[in-house]
């Protein structure tokens, strides 16, 4: 059986889990949120990029459905530089930690069908934690681990340092894919609460990528915003 197919039977499988009938009490309750936690102009003299980042569930305290979707748009080369979307259960398995499976599928930089499995939640120190691997139908195993933090300065004004980690357990050669770190992404953003709901931010990237044609850092500028309902 090919990863694709796996992949649709487990969302299926995901899908069918949610929509079983659940004991009568709050906790079975279902609900939706959507964040778009970021949607921003990244860049300096050399670079400019549109990314996003954006998440949505649905579901009670122990089963959801979550879409999400993250990438990045060069207006100046009018292309994706990462784009995909991700169709995932998730199991609640402890509290503040919830365990995840489904499917991904990488639009850019190569069209694929990935398996995916990870882990999401709130490790001490109130760290938000978002991990996961892809494993597609040629056995190429890529990670990503988001890790992030938010400190009130006020009611309204939030510090939010963060890390992405991008990796590659071989070269992949079609790809141009280096073994090891793809990408380090470190930065912070300074958001202001206008209503809880929406928030304007500015803030610093350092982004590190490798790949086996090339090796490069920048340091960019970021502004935007975040929405959730």
């Amino acid at each position: 059986m090919s990863i694709r197919k796996i992949c649709r039977l487990i969302c299926l499988l995901g899908l069918m889990l949610c929509s079983g009938t659940a004991p009568a009490h709050d906790s079975s309750m279902i609900f939706n949120h959507f964040k778009a936690e970021r949607l921003e102009y990244e860049g300096n003299q050399g670079l400019h990029l549109f990314k996003w980042d954006v998440q949505n569930w649905t579901g009670n305290d122990e089963h959801k459905i979550w879409l999400k979707s993250e990438g990045d748009y060069s207006a100046d080369q009018n292309l994706f530089g990462r784009a995909d979307l991700q169709l995932l259960y998730s199991r609640n398995i402890d509290t503040f930690w919830d365990f995840q499976i489904g499917a991904r599928r990488a639009i850019e930089p190569e069209r694929t069908f990935d398996a995916v499995i990870g882990f999401q939640g709130l490790a001490p120190h109130f760290i938000e934690v978002d991990s996961a691997l892809f494993i597609n139908e040629k056995g190429n195993v890529l990670g990503r681990l988001t890790l992030g933090y938010e400190l009130l300065l006020t009611q309204r004004l939030i510090f939010q340092p963060r890390v992405e980690i991008n990796l590659a357990a071989k070269d992949i050669q079609n790809r141009s894919v280096k073994a090891g770190v793809t990408e380090f992404e470190a930065g912070f953003r300074l958001r202001y609460e206008i209503v809880r709901e929406f928030a304007p931010y500015v803030g610093v990237d350092y982004v590190e990528e490798a790949s086996l044609v090339a090796h490069q850092n920048s340091v960019r500028g970021v502004v935007g915003f975040r929405v959730w309902y």
